[in-house]
């Protein structure tokens, strides 16, 4: 269902303090049932999740989960990032492009050889199924982020991975194609999970700012380690083509909070 094509391997000559050698990835499982979020649960009813894009901000993480605990960085081992999912948000909003396909968000995929640093944190149980419900798009997977020098943590979390329109279908979405693309209509959106597209512009801005907030070597290494969805182009390569314009870009005020940086 997914490929690792194309996968880029960290080079040993890196820059980056933050320790980057490749171990063999941890394993991981898919989620499908509410049953299998359960039984991530700590003792004390709360569930881990994993953030690489928008979630980087804390005060954005906050928008969408204000009762959070435990917010810290992390590195998952054996995925990359890359903008490969047409966002619904970014047309409710209005900050979509459809002339330049400025359309994508983050999604993570399976790579070898490849390591991301993201943030993870705990939610409470009772926001599992509104979690569940807003990332429905994704593929959701247990996977066992560790520190930054290398120990796995205690308890698996979440993370919402890249996914297929035919499998979302099938398995995710009951409704069928018509009734969600009915948001998508007058767009004429017709795939969610693509690859020629290219980030939605103010939503790229704030995922940098947001690693950025977490210090300059997570932001070299979000430039340098996500992807267009081509899975060639790093976000620095299309900074360099695009120039600054983009980190010019402001939220509207309905997203001033969420997409602020």
């Amino acid at each position: 269902m997914l490929t690792n094509r194309h996968c880029k391997r960290i080079s040993s000559s890196s820059s980056s303090s933050i320790p980057m050698a490749v171990p063999k990835a941890l394993p991981c499982h898919d989620l499908t049932h509410l049953s299998d979020f359960d039984a991530l649960l700590s003792g004390d009813d709360y569930i881990s999740i994993c953030g690489y894009g928008s979630l980087l901000s804390e005060r954005s993480a906050r928008s969408t989960f204000p009762n959070l605990v435990n917010f810290r960085i992390a590195r998952l081992t054996g995925f990359r990032r890359l903008f490969n999912s047409v966002g619904a948000i970014f047309f409710t909003h209005r900050v979509a492009n459809i002339k330049t396909e400025e359309i994508a968000g983050l999604s993570v995929e399976p790579c070898e050889g490849e390591i991301i640093i993201l943030v993870v944190f705990e939610i409470k149980k009772t926001e599992i199924p509104a979690f569940i419900e807003r990332e429905r798009i994704y593929r959701f997977l247990a996977v066992v982020p560790e520190s930054l020098d290398g120990k796995p943590f205690t308890n698996p979390a979440v993370l919402c991975a890249s996914y297929t329109d035919e499998d979302f279908f099938k398995f995710k979405c009951s409704e069928g194609r018509g009734k969600y693309f009915e948001r998508y209509g007058e767009y004429k959106i017709h795939k969610i999970w693509r690859d020629d597209v290219l980030p939605c512009r103010v939503y790229l801005r704030h995922c940098v700012l947001g690693a950025k907030s977490l210090g300059e070597e997570v932001y070299k290494i979000f430039l340098d380690h996500t992807f267009l969805g081509d899975r060639k182009t790093t976000i620095r390569e299309y900074f360099e083509k695009e120039g600054s314009k983009i980190m010019e870009e402001e939220p509207p005020e309905s997203l001033k909070i969420r997409y602020g940086g």
